[in-house]
């Protein structure tokens, strides 16, 4: 919400009195709020949302005298309402919204008489409130400072630096046993047949981004509908990202090793356990993603289960085909988050609107990392309860990541450029969050992050004398798999 944002403490009238905050919008230009509770002044409510205020006459006389007056929202303006209140003796006027909140914009000017705060208010938390705290309540208002930094940085920070760092490595380890089976002629076929990854060539590489472009473009215009599918196909996907990741842990235990057969194949009974778990994992998280208290840790975990099984899945054969990749999605990014507000008709980007969920939408794209915010604050209440990175984010620069790791095990060059690309992601995650306190509003991490692990693979390379090498990648392959 591009405006002031605020706290409403609400207080009800039982022993202990329970208390309970709600977001409000306001304009500063019109009023200054106290920065925290201790210098704000409480008043009764006075529900009035049975009237919109528009004309003096419509509300009982002495009704508002000393109190916090809501009504609803209406065809008249903030100010004329406000005006109207404060004749009547309201101390404020909330005014109760239906729609989405938008800021509150009116000619001051024409109103100077005017000195009560007035504050947009959902509908639901005045209803909210007064289940919650009984007929009752009495209100203040205040707009604590935005925090400089928050702490959920730092566990964003970790999650994606491990992440990337796991995929890569996972990514060698794949990479070495192949090497393996191409020396072991009895090897081959049975690593043939386990071999699940998939190449990725400039020609795919461009039709990817392209697709990528046509995706969220759709999800722009027919979001309420594609979200579910969305979240449907992150469900089946995570699940088996899950799978793989906890079948590659559970291949390394020497236990429990029975099997049972069917269809002519003999199956690990643990393999089927662990698929159950899986699936069960998802389906939970499905049926509770809304759910703000604990669904998120069960999101991060498919998450980062997803993040790790597509780096390792998907490979990049050589330096090229990551510069091209890295460099269009960059691009992708920029142009969705700064170009194209002044394409749409709110002036907000494309990016940001399918991030947040298009008008109002309850419902949120899966396909992030999420952790609550830790320090307390307005936006924290209003709109952003939590840090946000997306699977992109930690995906894209992944596979450069895996990439260095695998020319490391072809090469034998003691993971030298897997290391420097692993810290070079670092860097530029931090740098993102130093650009992100300054500026105050949300960064396009690949902005940062792409030049950051480029410019460094690139240096490694070329302090080593092996930039061709590196570029067109080693002689060993693996072949397209369809």
């Amino acid at each position: 919400v591009a405006a002031d944002e605020g706290i409403l403490h609400a207080s009800g009238n039982g022993v202990p009195p329970v208390t309970k905050d709600y977001c409000i919008i306001y304009n500063s230009n019109w009023v200054s709020l106290p920065k925290s509770l201790d210098n704000a002044t409480f008043s009764p409510l006075e529900n009035l949302t049975s009237t919109v205020l528009c004309n003096s006459s419509e509300v009982p006389s002495g009704s508002m005298k000393d109190k916090a007056v809501v009504v609803m929202r209406g065809n008249c303006t903030f100010l004329e309402k406000a005006r109207i209140a404060q004749s009547s003796g309201a101390k404020m006027l909330l005014i109760a919204s239906k729609p989405r909140l938008s800021p509150l914009s009116d000619n001051k000017t024409d109103f100077e008489d005017v000195t009560i705060p007035v504050a947009l208010i959902r509908y639901s938390d005045i209803v909210d409130m007064q289940l919650a705290l009984g007929s009752e309540v009495n209100v203040t208002l205040y707009s604590p400072p935005l925090p400089e930094f928050d702490y959920s940085m730092v566990v964003i920070f970790l999650i994606a630096v491990f992440t990337v760092a796991l995929g890569g490595y996972w990514s060698g380890v794949a990479e070495l046993e192949n090497l393996k089976a191409i020396a072991s002629p009895g090897e081959r076929e049975t690593r043939r047949k386990k071999e699940e990854n998939v190449t990725f060539t400039p020609v795919t590489v461009i039709l990817f981004v392209v697709i990528c472009c046509v995706m969220l473009v759709l999800l722009y215009f027919f979001y309420k509908w594609l979200v579910y599918v969305i979240i449907s196909v992150f469900c089946l996907a995570s699940a088996m990202s899950l799978y793989n990741c906890l079948a590659a842990l559970i291949g390394e235990i020497p236990f429990g090793q029975c099997r049972i057969a069917c269809c002519n194949k003999s199956i690990e009974v643990r393999l089927i356990f662990l698929a159950a778990f899986c699936i069960a994992a998802a389906v939970v998280w499905a049926v509770f993603r809304n759910e703000d208290r604990w669904a998120w840790i069960l999101q991060d975990i498919l998450g980062v289960a997803f993040c790790l099984n597509f780096i390792k899945t998907l490979k990049m054969p050589n330096f090229k085909s990551c510069v091209i990749l890295l460099g269009l999605l960059l691009l992708y990014d920029v142009f969705f988050v700064f170009i194209t507000p002044f394409i749409t008709k709110n002036g907000a980007s494309i990016m940001v609107e399918v991030a947040a969920g298009p008008f109002g939408n309850s419902e949120k794209l899966p396909v992030v990392i999420r952790v609550p915010r830790l320090e307390y604050s307005a936006s924290t209440l209003c709109d952003m309860p939590f840090s946000l990175l997306g699977f992109g984010d930690i995906i894209v620069p992944g596979l450069l990541v895996a990439y260095c790791r695998r020319f490391d095990v072809q090469t034998s060059s003691s993971s030298v450029y897997y290391i420097s690309c692993t810290i070079a992601y670092a860097v530029g995650m931090v740098l993102t969050f130093v650009v992100l306190a300054l500026m105050k509003m949300g960064q396009p991490a690949l902005l940062y992050l792409v030049p950051c692990t480029l410019i460094t693979s690139s240096l490694v390379a070329w302090r080593r004398k092996e930039m061709k090498k590196f570029w067109k990648g080693s002689n060993y392959q693996v072949g397209w798999m369809p």
